[in-house]
């Protein structure tokens, strides 16, 4: 699939990022700015994730409560917004036919929210059952401790939704004064992807965009190196099935190493073809789910190997875990499975790439993060590329770290599973 773009910069530091694709019949219409818990201090952890959800509740030209939502789905609007540890983000998808329309109101959820107060009052009762939710997903909420196990209390390692006490506490002059610090055109994209003129679409973003003054703005906090003295962090929890996820750091945005690493760990547990997806699924049927992946920041990452598994055979779990990434740095990948990998990675870029969001995504999430946007294309050669000698090198490299292990279930005693990670 050939699909070019253009990045453009305005002149007050603001970037758009264009995608045509001719004969689309959708949109989509993304707005991404530097503003996540990253940039955050401990006295307004989740600040980024509440302003998000307040830019929905009204603006200086949709001033009434709903007004929004009820725009959004009379245009047949799929939209979303999310908070990372980098970037919040707004977007929406339409038929073509709604691009003005789509662009003028997530433009304006961006730049004229109104923060009243009685609706922050409001919504942090909707945050901290947000909070709540998330604390009955453990298959969700144990990726949160494995993070604080890689980076502890600094802000990498800290939970984008925040603490309910910051939820609490924080008023109307803790959300201006933030967003007038991080909502600047320099750290701020503009994507439009999918069937639309780029004429009109650089005309319109010039317009709602193009007056906003520069302004400078701090700078995010260096993610430190953190070695944990204890490698193991349990929470107890009585339940049916143990959620646990089990890593190391792993590699920034800009590592060129970071394509063999998601080669390397898409044969570990990419797919239901791949290493652990069968001895743990097939062979034992000890776990529904068990995955592997990497993840890339602006400068730090992770290595995770994630599962749900029966309590009863979760030491098991772990000590497979164990062995098929011991396999992985011994022996090299055979050329037939490599070549499988990769497939199946570039197969599901490509896919995924046929939904105009996706697409936007792809080019925004890139030129926030490492500043280098690669064309599907380039992502395609890069991983094709890779050799198993490169495979076995940056997992040997990056496995030198002991192993960390996130585990939520019904368990108090960390002694059974320290035994495995140190065997």
């Amino acid at each position: 699939m050939k699909q070019d773009y253009k990045l453009e910069k305005l002149k007050n530091g603001l970037r758009a990022i264009f995608v045509p694709r001719a004969g689309s019949p959708a949109v989509s219409v993304m707005v991404l700015v530097a503003a996540g818990s990253e940039y955050e201090t401990k006295e307004i952890n989740g600040l980024s994730h509440f302003l998000e959800h307040m830019c929905f509740k009204g603006t200086s030209n949709r001033p009434t409560t709903g007004q929004i939502s009820q725009e959004l789905d009379g245009f047949g609007a799929q939209y979303n917004a999310f908070t990372d540890q980098e970037y919040t983000g707004y977007w929406a998808k339409v038929q073509k036919t709604k691009f003005r329309d789509i662009f003028d109101l997530i433009s304006d959820l961006y730049l004229n929210p109104l923060l009243p107060a009685a609706e922050i009052e409001k919504e942090r009762g909707v945050i901290i059952e947000e909070m709540n939710m998330y604390e009955d997903m453990p298959n969700r909420r144990v990726h949160e401790l494995f993070q604080n196990l890689l980076y502890g209390d600094q802000p990498a390692g800290w939970d984008i939704i925040g603490t309910k006490d910051v939820v609490r506490r924080v008023g109307r002059d803790d959300f201006v004064d933030y967003r007038t610090k991080r909502y600047t055109p320099q750290n701020t994209i503009v994507v439009v992807a999918g069937g639309f003129d780029i004429r009109l679409a650089r005309k319109m973003v010039q317009k709602s965009f193009g007056i906003l003054p520069a302004r400078k703005s701090p700078q995010k906090p260096k993610t430190l190196s953190y070695s944990p003295k204890e490698k193991i962090s349990i929470k107890y929890k009585k339940s049916d099935q143990t959620h646990l996820v089990l890593g190391v750091p792993g590699l920034n945005s800009k590592d060129p190493r970071r394509f063999a690493l998601e080669v390397g760990m898409e044969v570990l547990g990419g797919g239901m073809s791949s290493r652990l997806f069968y001895r743990i699924r097939e062979e034992l049927g000890a776990a529904y789910y068990i995955r592997a992946g990497a993840s890339f920041s602006a400068d730090h990452g992770s290595v995770e190997i994630w599962s749900g598994a029966d309590n009863k055979r979760v030491h098991q779990v772990v000590s497979v875990i164990a062995e098929e990434i011991k396999k992985l740095l011994n022996q090299k990948v055979g050329a037939k499975e490599l070549q499988k990998a990769k497939d199946h990675l570039t197969g599901g870029l490509i896919l995924s790439l046929e939904a105009a969001d996706n697409l936007a995504g792809f080019y925004a999430f890139q030129e926030m993060v490492s500043g280098n946007v690669l064309s599907p294309e380039e992502v395609v050669k890069k991983v094709q590329a890779v050799t198993p000698a490169q495979v076995q090198a940056v997992l040997t490299s990056l496995f030198k770290e002991p192993l960390r292990l996130a585990v939520i279930g019904p368990w108090k005693e960390k002694k059974d599973f320290a035994k495995i990670l140190s065997a």
